[in-house]
């Protein structure tokens, strides 16, 4: 057995059976494995930045990892983007990545570079070469425990060639994989007393902590305390819809977050950060816990936050009879007429938007309305741009899609943000995915001229030509049909509206473009 037949069936035997992949020469041996391992499914993507963000995707629904492949130093720095997106998003993900045959990386041959500084960057807790054949079965089980965490991480395995194609290989036995952390109960107590002390108290959830159950328990503790319940702004994966009980979320800008946490007195975090501004700005604030307020933790990243918020609600007494009261009912906007917008393009969305249904959301300024207008609709989970690193939804919703080949899947795109990871079009029709990817198609960089405002530049034609995706115009329909995706466009409601419930109505990968104006903030 080679090394890579052991990687291979050794990530089998610990529970990865994916690999998305954008492979080049030094991983020949590993793509020719895939026939001595049948059990792992492999996915080409034709960009490594596609490649990486299924992954984060297929672990975001999957609950685990899947693996990427790609291709040396270059290959690697193709994909950086997305693992950033998912270190941040503390996804699961086993990265491997072949190098040159150790003996001939003193040739300095032209594709050779320092692979472990770049993956240092976005695998910082993981970092491995195999340095034989005779090591990379434990060296794959190692990356697998490893990419669990708790919390989730990105793993990288840096895999010469020769070790590759060597001989004198074995598989090994599946690592254990740690659980998380209990709180202990001295914590839930100080937490208790907090929430008992009749001072404003704010509780910011994020992680493991945004699905159904404990949103729950935190539903249960504001109704026995009055204590806000806020989410971190961009969440791994938001349960919500009708059932749900319902969570705002904290705004992207910064005066939106110090809005939302103004009066607070007590920040409680659970697996979640301190809120902090996305970027600098002249003259304000980059910390944005309100002034004085005390900051506790409740849950740390790693710790199980789900059964420390239910503790909690015990611990203050919160029945769970109030539960019932507190869950998000049942509704759906009108179907909207007249021209598209963003706005009525939300509505047309909460209208169709199916039960179980996966939503990939990298719509950016267009996603305004989406909260509202979708809050009520069947359940359903929400997938965001957890790192900021934009090109991530449309690989997210490749890879969730092949997680979950069982849900509609709903890729809603910013037009500039798509032509970053496009490619992820040919992967859906190559697999034959269903997904349904909406283009918000407004011919610019909206967010960044919101910024150009926001940090007080001073802006002239040239600068502002710099956000402009209208000259030429971008076609998204010929695009999407030229990767083998069928594609549409509409320019008002009831175009939309009626392209999106036949696209949602058939199954394989579909794209409608909508074509609206920017939105300006």
């Amino acid at each position: 057995m080679n090394g890579a037949q052991a990687l291979i069936r050794t990530l089998v035997d610990s529970g990865v059976d994916t690999c998305f992949m954008n492979p080049g020469t030094s991983e020949m041996h590993f793509v020719a494995a895939l026939d001595k391992v049948p059990e792992m499914r492999g996915v080409l993507a034709l960009f490594e930045g596609v490649a990486t963000g299924a992954a984060d995707g297929y672990g975001r629904i999957a609950g685990r990892p899947a693996a990427s492949l790609l291709h040396l130093g270059s290959g690697l720095g193709n994909g950086v983007a997305n693992l950033h997106n998912a270190r941040r998003a503390h996804t699961p993900l086993v990265n491997i990545v072949g190098d040159h045959a150790t003996y001939h990386l003193k040739y300095d041959a032209p594709l050779t570079s320092d692979i472990a500084s770049i993956a240092a960057a976005v695998s910082p807790g993981w970092l491995r070469t195999s340095a034989s054949s005779a090591d990379v079965g434990a060296d794959a089980a190692d990356a697998v425990a490893a990419a669990y965490g708790p919390p989730g991480q990105v793993a990288t395995l840096i895999l010469p060639a020769d070790v590759s194609w060597g001989d004198g290989a074995a598989t090994a036995a599946p690592a254990p994989v740690p659980s998380r952390a209990a709180v202990d109960g001295s914590t839930i107590d100080a937490v208790a007393k907090v929430l008992r002390s009749g001072e404003s108290v704010a509780i910011l959830l994020g992680g493991t902590t945004l699905r159904e159950a404990a949103l729950g328990a935190a539903a249960r503790i504001a109704a026995a305390t009055g204590a806000k319940v806020l989410a971190e702004t961009f969440p791994t994966c938001l349960e919500r819809g009708a059932g749900v009980a319902p969570v705002e979320r904290l705004g992207y800008l910064a005066e939106f977050m110090q809005f939302q946490l103004q009066g607070v007195q007590h920040l409680v975090l659970v697996e979640a950060k301190a809120p902090v501004s996305f970027f600098a700005y002249p003259g304000k604030a980059s910390e944005l816990t309100p002034e004085g307020a005390g900051v506790h933790t409740l849950a740390a990243l790693g710790d199980d936050g789900t059964a420390a918020l239910a503790a909690l609600a015990d611990a203050v007494g919160a029945p769970a009879q109030v539960l019932a009261a507190a869950v998000q009912a049942a509704s759906r906007p009108e179907l909207p007429t007249g021209p598209l917008a963003a706005d009525s393009a939300a509505a047309v969305i909460g209208a169709l938007l199916p039960e179980g249904a996966i939503v990939s959301d990298e719509s950016n300024t267009a996603s305004l309305a989406l909260p509202a207008m979708t809050a009520g609709a069947p359940r359903h989970d929400w997938l965001t741009l957890t790192g900021g690193a934009i090109g991530q939804g449309m690989p997210v919703a490749t890879g969730a899609a092949v997680a979950a080949p069982d849900r509609k899947v709903l890729s809603l795109e910013a037009d500039g943000s798509a032509m970053y990871t496009l490619q992820a079009l040919w992967t859906q029709a190559r697999e034959g995915l269903d997904v349904t990817t909406v283009i918000y198609s407004n011919r610019s960089y909206a967010i960044l001229n919101v910024e150009l405002g926001r940090v007080g530049a001073e802006t002239g034609p040239k600068a502002k030509a710099m956000f402009d995706l209208s000259q030429p115009p971008l076609d998204f329909v010929s695009l999407a049909q030229g990767m083998g995706v069928p594609a549409t466009r509409a320019e008002t409601c009831e175009d939309f509206a009626a392209q999106l419930e036949r696209a949602i109505a058939e199954p394989g990968p579909a794209l409608v473009e909508a074509v609206m104006p920017a939105i300006t903030l």
